[in-house]
């Protein structure tokens, strides 16, 4: 009698244990960037007198360590990858470096759907595919042929045991056709709404769209964005991620007691040549997930303000990713080449302007 009193003591304990350690929340970051661009100035500041060689590793050195801080981050790749001559506007193509240089910064998933996707046609949407299977990059967004999207898309990410179902359109492809067999996924809403049924399907914790869209340079949403992340929200997407505009436009956090997504409608250029204030600056979002049971939340939403800071080294112009805050915060920190911080002050009173308009998605300084 004892020993089966004992026994059932112990099944018991053993069982409030195992749902204890099931309960207990599970936690993941995620950083999400907006548009990398290479411009003919950015490819020869990276330029070295080896033949094809260049080094990026500068232009990401001051933000790598807010980048590796989050458990997953995001970029819109808005370049092809491995066509030579390699040229910036108006057909990009960069050097594989480029890759490799934002996966050491920290970047995991790239999406690869833009309006500059086929600017080397049919080799840049193939090499491009090439050069990030290559390094282990999961990417979406162009594929080699319709059955490799079948089998591949949405992409499904599996990290620290969280699933997350991504998606990525365009709006176009500045109107050059796209070569057969190769797809570019394009923004159709009857196309999307399969896609999200799709991924909804995958049992998905959340489901992620990156989307391509809205007009350049304004720092509001249009009519489409709007009436396209109300269709995907209601349907099931949780976080919808917009690039595209090279400028900043507000972020919405919805959370209540029926609905809990994000909306994002621009993130600005991450980095590129542009310098026409406010296409000098970014930001990046960072959203924290918390998962108890069988049920995810966005549980964080913040920002980062950002600006490509482009000293002269050496008689070399050079463009690199700063945290604004960083400077801001740290008086001792040596400007790189001296100057030009002026413009980043200018940038950050605009930006700071525009999201003003955010709901429940403040600035956080440092991280």
């Amino acid at each position: 009698m004892k020993t089966k009193t004992l026994l059932s003591i112990l099944v018991l304990f053993a069982a409030i244990n195992s749902f204890a350690q099931v309960a207990t929340p599970q936690k993941i970051t995620l950083l999400f960037a907006g548009d990398v661009m290479m411009h003919d100035s950015q490819l020869a500041a990276a330029k070295q007198p080896n033949a094809d060689a260049y080094n990026f590793e500068p232009a990401f050195a001051l933000i790598k360590p807010l980048i590796e801080k989050y458990d997953l981050a995001f970029a819109n790749l808005e370049t092809t990858l491995g066509i030579k001559p390699y040229k910036g506007y108006p057909n990009f193509s960069s050097p594989p470096q480029l890759a490799v240089e934002l996966q050491r910064t920290g970047f995991d998933v790239l999406v690869t759907a833009n309006n500059h996707s086929v600017d080397k046609l049919g080799k840049g949407i193939d090499k491009t595919i090439e050069v990030l299977d290559s390094l282990g990059i999961p990417h979406t967004g162009t594929f080699i042929n319709p059955a490799v999207r079948d089998t591949t898309y949405p992409l499904l990410i599996e990290h620290n045991g969280f699933r997350l179902a991504l998606l990525n359109y365009t709006y176009g492809t500045n109107g050059i056709a796209i070569p057969a067999p190769r797809v570019v996924n394009l923004i159709d809403t009857l196309q999307i709404q399969a896609d999200i049924d799709k991924a909804i399907k995958l049992a998905p914790d959340m489901v992620i769209a990156m989307m391509h869209w809205g007009d350049e340079y304004k720092e509001s949403p249009n009519t489409v964005q709007q009436k396209l992340a109300t269709m995907m929200t209601q349907r099931g997407v949780n976080l919808v991620i917009g690039s595209h505009p090279h400028v900043l436009q507000p972020m919405t956090w919805t959370r209540d007691s029926i609905q809990n997504h994000l909306v994002v409608y621009s993130l600005g250029n991450f980095i590129s040549g542009q310098r026409t204030i406010p296409r000098d600056g970014a930001a990046v979002v960072g959203v924290e997930l918390t998962k108890t049971l069988n049920n995810c939340e966005i549980s964080d939403v913040h920002y980062h303000l950002t600006y490509v800071h482009y000293p002269v080294i050496g008689g070399i112009r050079h463009f690199m990713v700063v945290p604004v805050s960083l400077v801001e915060t740290t008086p001792e920190m040596p400007a790189p080449g001296g100057a030009g911080w002026g413009r980043l002050w200018n940038y950050a009173v605009g930006a700071r302007a525009v999201m003003k308009k955010n709901i429940n998605v403040p600035e956080k300084i440092n991280d």
